[in-house]
């Protein structure tokens, strides 16, 4: 398993007695979860489960009912619109399907942060997104292409290199190799490492990866039952007696953990 950074105990994101619902339904109930700075931490759960849920939650995407969500120490709540923005600024994500404008190129896309949050001239602007571009592995003439001229995973690429436009210290990516062939998934998840390693992030990834689970991730949440079940390295997750954990972890397509 790969291990990255030890992290000193610093909480970047701090998740208390987080409950959501929709309608009659509690999909979160009371969740607790804390992602420490320099780690990759990957959310698992199965379908429904509430993984992105959770990750939209953090972000402020969707209402909560009950809860405490702290960013880089702040509560985002309590925090004042200059506070906010400030935290904006120190986040990147990446949503499932690259959710890339359609209508504007790969260039545009990337510069799209940079124009809310920042005051330079656009020249300027294009050579930084030109750089991130660079940076996630994309050739340089896909800089001028719209979505629809991309693959799947070079949308991923995309999407990934405008979630690093404002050079964050935190990453959020949701189920990142999700339609990708396995060649594709495994160098996006080699890309993952290396941008964390090179330029210090720390990362949560929603995922039901088994092979980024293996190779990325520091440490693991597992989501069930609204809550987090279990977290830690592999070898918690296949210690654990629970009928989902126990089926995802020791089954049939786990077996390469299991011989690693």
């Amino acid at each position: 398993m790969q291990l990255g950074p030890v992290n000193n105990g610093e909480a970047v994101v701090e998740v208390r007695d987080l409950t959501v619902r929709f309608g009659g339904a509690t999909i979160l109930d009371d969740l607790d979860l804390t992602v420490y700075r320099g780690e990759v931490l990957g959310v698992v759960g199965g379908s429904g489960s509430g993984k992105s849920v959770l990750l939209r939650a953090i972000l402020s995407l969707v209402p909560r009912q009950d809860g405490e969500i702290r960013l880089f120490g702040i509560p985002y709540d309590g925090a004042t619109y200059a506070e906010r923005r400030a935290i904006d600024r120190r986040i990147g994500v990446l949503f499932q399907a690259g959710a890339l404008f359609s209508s504007l190129t790969v260039l545009e896309n990337v510069k799209v942060p940079m124009r809310e949050h920042l005051r330079l001239p656009d020249a300027l602007m294009n050579q930084l997104a030109r750089l991130k571009i660079e940076l996630v592995g994309l050739p340089r003439d896909a800089a001028d292409k719209y979505p629809s001229q991309l693959s799947g995973g070079m949308v991923k690429r995309a999407g990934l290199a405008r979630a690093l436009a404002l050079d964050p210290e935190m990453l959020f990516l949701d189920e990142p190799t999700s339609g990708l062939d396995p060649i594709s998934a495994a160098e996006f998840d080699q890309l993952i490492m290396t941008l964390r390693d090179t330029l210090t992030l720390t990362v949560m990834m929603v995922t039901h990866d088994l092979d980024s689970l293996h190779t990325v991730c520091d440490r693991i949440a597992c989501l069930a039952e609204g809550r987090i079940l279990v977290e830690g390295p592999i070898e918690a997750m296949l210690a654990y007696d629970h009928p989902w954990v126990k089926s995802y972890f020791r089954g049939a397509r786990a077996r390469q953990l299991l011989t690693a």
